[in-house]
């Protein structure tokens, strides 16, 4: 498992692990909305790799986060947020570089992510 796989993998929601595309029941595809696996998982992509790039530059987050893969969820969940809520331009910075995750899975009706990573995500996303 790479770094940037377990950073954010773990932070409630940053979920950089192989994408699952459940395409199921896609969205019709507007002029402008390009729904297409290609196009969901470049967005995944792309928005875990700048959060695990920020995060890489940002160690004091990234060690938080390091730290909570060996912390039960609810004391990783509550440490993430401790820290986060101290460091506010950092919540949204990170928010803002993985919202295009949630907008692609609204966009175009497809879960980009496990079970167990969509409710963390959502969680994050929440505040």
């Amino acid at each position: 498992m790479t770094l940037s796989t377990r950073i954010t993998g773990l932070i409630p929601a940053l979920a950089v692990v192989p994408v699952c595309l459940s395409l199921a029941t896609p969205a019709t595809a507007g002029a402008e909305t390009d729904c297409s696996p290609e196009s969901v998982a470049n967005t995944v992509s792309s928005a875990t790799g700048a959060a695990s790039n920020y995060l890489t530059a940002h160690p004091e987050a990234n060690q938080v986060v390091v730290a909570s893969y060996s912390q039960p969820r609810p004391t990783a969940s509550a440490n993430l947020r401790a820290y986060f809520t101290a460091h506010p331009q950092q919540y949204q910075d990170l928010r803002g570089i993985l919202a295009p995750i949630g907008d692609t899975q609204q966009r175009c009706n497809v879960t980009v992510l496990p079970p167990e990573l969509a409710s963390a995500y959502a969680e994050f996303m929440a505040g």
